[in-house]
């Protein structure tokens, strides 16, 4: 994925230069002010881009596999296409190609996830497969938390058990 461009203005006055001249360190000075261009990588790069969500999604599927809760939601058989689906999904929320919109549409979670009960049960099953393959599929402690901040309120909010607002 390329990665996108950060721009930082530094408005600090440099009587010295009037001209358009490159300065150290990426810097570009453009009469009294300086335009700083620095790469900005997104999570999805930081983390190894779709191998590491395939890892991820494959490490969750274990579970879900041999789960009495969950399994029922899938369709029968082979889970390949819902790996592939959550895969592509996460790999485009963090910030990777586009694949999963255009093979599926916008995601629309909530409205993809009606036709299936889910509840507190659904949700903690999810949950608990989800913060077991992000522990063995990560080593920092700063990628795991970011994941599981989005993982949490997500899997709530995929509740359809209570009606609109979702409440406890």
């Amino acid at each position: 994925a390329m990665a996108a461009l950060r721009l930082s203005f530094d408005s600090s006055i440099s009587a010295q230069c009037e001209s358009s001249t490159p300065a150290s360190g990426g810097h570009r000075v453009l009469g009294a002010h300086t335009l700083a261009v620095v790469e900005a990588s997104s999570f999805y790069d930081e983390v190894g881009g779709l191998p590491f969500f395939e890892r991820l999604v494959e490490a969750f599927y274990e579970g879900v596999a041999a789960d009495a809760v969950l399994r029922p939601l899938y369709p029968a058989g082979d889970l390949t296409d819902s790996r592939r689906h959550l895969a592509l999904f996460l790999a485009q929320y963090w910030g990777g190609p586009q694949t999963y919109n255009d093979e599926r549409g916008h995601p629309r979670l909530r409205l993809r996830h009606m036709p299936f009960r889910v509840g507190t049960a659904e949700r903690d099953h999810w949950l608990l497969h989800m913060a077991g393959a992000v522990e063995r599929t990560t080593e920092s402690d700063a990628v795991r938390a970011t994941l599981m901040n989005y993982f949490v309120p997500a899997a709530e909010h995929l509740r359809n058990d209570t009606g609109l607002p979702i409440s406890n």
